[in-house]
């Protein structure tokens, strides 16, 4: 808490400067709007360039202007004050205020004469009996005209300081105020019987400004009324999130209750990550809109890949892991089941209306399998779905007997594998990466064509290359072997086959030119 003195304000000193306050709904005067502190610290540092003074003011102006603060007592039903923001404050038009007793149309004065004072009465005016002075930066200073008892009543940090030993106590001064304004505020807060009514359609970063001040002034009922207010107004953004539950998980007042805030961002149930996780997957999996599936799945893959970069998810990343790959599981079951569908005799002469389901079906299920696999491989974790998709024989035998229009989203599959591969996301073994060329290289090639013209993400130079990578990963003679089957293709089909040209290069100087081990017996 910034530091309080007696001290003995003398006549003759600062100029105090009056300001406008605007009454309350109870009869108590509310705190000066933040455009009086900001205005008053302006005048401390005026411009360069002096501006021409007014003329003087008339007779008639000066006598209204001039009337006694006593003359202006609030009515009793006055009217509420205007909404309140963090960037400026209003008050109602009718509601009754005290006038500046500041000419407005007075000289100029010069620069040593302004005001470094600003002094507020709250309460019936003329009945405060303590002073609090309020010490900001740049000199300003801030007087306040308050009552003992109210501050006793509201402030366990004012009762400690007025207690019985000091109960003659007239003037505190408080230095270092690193938010004046908001000081102001908060004692004003005293005065009022609803505060959370004062707090409506303040802004987040206000409340959060008059917490802190609430907190060091001991003013519980301030607080409460400022952590009901946070828990009940929507947060705007992560940086005004992160804002709110620092300031409230640094609150250390016993009896203040900070958990209905904290629910927003924390829950007393413990419910199994697992069991949430895989109920979303089979929502987005399952979902038959194809545009919000389509933005779902956009959605959930970069939160995924936000919580594997934070450190303390790496606890549950194989929980997370079982749960996509059980998934997968299951999306590769229907697969099969639609193409075993697709591939019987007499299928294609069925009407459209019982064919379109199963085709549709293959297209989402083989959509779902590649949106997995590259949730695993933004994870490192897709060695194993390389197992599984290089284990498809009978899938891999009934893809020839699908037109290509149906089929060809299968291969869109296999190509991101070898892609992985080629860029070291995944690591399976040299077994499952022999398997997967001989099981799934040549349905690619012959879907090729297709998936140039007629998919749209589809890049036919990252394939290329991914493929080659993955075959130059194996033993010589299995790229031979290989090579020179793709290159009987590409001599055939040309573009519509991959151009593995620079693989083949890389397989002919190995074999050709630089031998890196004479033949030998047999090499262990």
């Amino acid at each position: 808490m910034a530091e309080i003195r007696l001290t003995k304000v003398e006549q003759g000193q600062t100029k105090i400067r009056n300001v406008p306050i605007a009454v309350t709904p109870e009869g108590f005067w509310c705190c000066p709007s933040p455009v009086v502190f900001q205005k008053t610290l302006k005048a401390q540092n005026p411009l360069n360039k002096p501006k021409s003074s007014p003329p003087p003011p008339t007779k008639t102006s000066v006598q209204k202007k001039q009337a006694p603060m006593t003359e202006r007592k609030p009515t009793s039903t006055p009217s509420r004050p205007g909404v309140v923001s963090d960037d400026q404050r209003t008050f109602a038009s009718d509601a009754p205020a005290l006038s500046a007793l500041v000419n407005e149309r007075a000289p100029r004065p010069k620069i040593e004469n302004l005001p470094r004072k600003v002094a507020i009465e709250f309460g019936e005016p003329g009945t405060s009996d303590m002073k609090v002075i309020l010490m900001g930066k740049q000199g300003f200073y801030v007087k306040l005209s308050v009552h003992k008892n109210v501050l006793m009543e509201n402030s366990s940090f004012f009762a400690d300081k007025l207690s019985e030993e000091q109960s003659s106590l007239s003037c505190l001064e408080i230095e270092d105020c690193e938010d004046i304004e908001i000081y102001v505020e908060t004692v004003g807060l005293m005065y009022c019987k609803e505060t959370k009514q004062r707090l409506i359609k303040q802004s987040v970063s206000r409340v959060l400004r008059i917490l802190k001040v609430a907190e060091l002034l001991g003013f519980n009922s301030c607080m409460q009324s400022c952590l009901e207010y946070l828990e009940a107004v929507p947060w705007v953004g992560e940086e005004e999130e992160e804002k709110v539950v620092s300031s409230v998980l640094q609150l250390q007042v016993e009896g203040i209750g900070v958990t209905p805030v904290l629910k927003r961002v924390s829950s007393e149930v413990s419910n199994c990550p697992k069991d949430t996780l895989f109920h979303i997957m089979e929502l987005v999996l399952k979902s038959s809109e194809e545009r919000g599936r389509r933005e779902m799945k956009s959605i959930v893959l970069k939160l995924l890949r936000e919580n594997s970069s934070v450190p303390s998810y790496a606890g549950s990343a194989d929980i997370c892991n079982e749960t996509i790959y059980s998934s997968c599981r299951s999306c590769l079951d229907s697969l099969l089941s639609m193409f075993r569908q697709a591939a019987e005799p007499g299928f294609t002469d069925k009407p459209m209306e019982n064919k379109e389901p199963v085709l549709k079906q293959i297209t989402l299920e083989a959509d779902n399998l590649s949106w997995l696999l590259e949730i695993l491989a933004d994870r490192q974790a897709a060695d194993e779905f390389a197992v599984m998709w290089a284990s498809q024989q009978e899938l891999a035998t009934l893809h020839t007997k699908l037109p290509v229009v149906s089929r060809h989203h299968v291969s869109c599959i296999t190509a991101r594998l070898f892609v992985g591969i080629g860029r070291g996301e995944l690591l399976p073994s040299k077994d499952t990466r022999q398997l997967l060329l001989q099981t799934w290289l040549q349905p690619l090639i012959n879907d090729y064509s297709w998936l140039q013209h007629g998919c749209r993400s589809f890049d036919r130079k990252v394939v290329e290359e991914g493929i080659g990578r993955t075959i130059l990963t194996l033993p010589l003679e299995d790229q031979q072997s290989i090579l020179l089957a793709w290159l009987g293709s590409f001599l055939k089909a040309g573009d519509n086959c991959p151009n593995l040209q620079r693989a083949f290069e890389v397989w002919w100087r190995r074999t050709f030119v630089r031998p890196y081990v004479e033949p030998q017996g047999n090499l262990m």
